[in-house]
């Protein structure tokens, strides 16, 4: 069932666990998804980056909302890390529930009008909206303490870009990175737990690939009730085509395809269950449930079919 990005987030920090959102870029990576989240009766995202937007365009969009609705379980479509005011628009006049307004490459005064001007707009299709301040960065070579330091979500001036952004949720920056992590994970639980303290609405964490399972947990116990993967599930996808189309026997094609499913819907499911979703599709389908996805965290209207 086509589920409401607020409704999943919100019910998820109620209940202490977190939403695993998985960037796709085919038939064979939604699903994994949808076949992982059936199999374990769990509630997920489905993320479209600009680059999986770019490439698939509207049949991609069209194909992830069909089959959030299809299946029997939650399922959202979400927009991830866009900068891009026409890609947003359209993804939110196609039905996504929820968009990344992706300002974090900016200065913070830019980061906050661009976040703002699009919650404005997301907030008019009730859809809810992601943000992000601090910069996560894609490796962890050449930076010094007090850059990644720098780099991280300062907990003061979080409160104030939520305040004047009514963001929805907010992506935050404690150490974690996108891609591989080059050396063991060290995340700041402390600043985690003050941006906890000072703000009230849903946290996210980027680059979970990686992140063992007791930084996730008590990732979750700090407030994170999203967490994004991207690099093992398509890590494992890229392993398996290599593996059977090199091999020495012929291959059909979708012997291939269905391997490579299977393959991303293992690392989808583990992922599924150190998020501690697993079992928890019940919780979203109570009248709670329903009114949040009917009105809204504002009282808006339901969203535009």
């Amino acid at each position: 069932m086509r589920a409401s990005t607020q409704e999943l987030l919100e019910t998820a920090r109620r209940n202490v666990y977190a939403i695993g959102a998985f960037n796709v870029y085919n038939l064979e990576g939604m699903k994994a998804v949808v076949n992982a989240a059936e199999a374990t009766r769990s509630p997920a995202m489905l993320q479209l980056h600009p680059s999986a937007l770019k490439f698939g365009q509207s049949a991609l969009v069209a194909m992830c909302l069909e089959a959030a609705r299809a299946a029997t379980v939650p399922i959202s479509v979400h927009l991830d890390h866009s900068t891009v005011i026409k890609d947003i628009h359209q993804s939110l006049e196609a039905g996504m529930t929820s968009i990344m307004a992706d300002g974090s490459h900016l200065p913070y005064e830019q980061n906050l009008a661009f976040t703002r001007e699009m919650t404005g707009l997301a907030h008019q299709y009730n859809a809810v909206v992601e943000a992000e301040i601090g910069r996560i960065s894609g490796t962890e070579d050449g930076l010094t303490i007090a850059e990644k330091e720098a780099k991280m979500t300062d907990p003061d001036q979080a409160v104030e870009f939520v305040q004047a952004t009514k963001v929805d949720a907010l992506a935050v920056t404690i150490g974690n990175v996108h891609g591989e992590y080059k050396s063991p994970p060290r995340l700041d639980f402390e600043r985690l737990e003050r941006i906890r303290r000072l703000i009230d609405i849903p946290l996210v964490l980027h680059g979970a690939s990686g992140l063992p399972g007791w930084m996730i947990g008590q990732s979750i116990q700090l407030g994170v009730c999203k967490f994004n993967v991207n690099t093992e599930v398509r890590q494992v996808y890229m392993q398996t085509l290599k593996d059977e189309i090199c091999g020495s026997s012929p291959k059909d094609l979708l012997d291939v395809a269905n391997k490579a499913i299977a393959g991303m819907q293992s690392v989808i499911t583990e992922k599924l269950t150190l998020f501690g979703s697993v079992g928890k599709a019940h919780l979203h389908e109570t009248p709670y449930a329903e009114v949040l996805a009917g009105f809204g965290r504002y009282g808006r209207p339901p969203l535009k079919s």
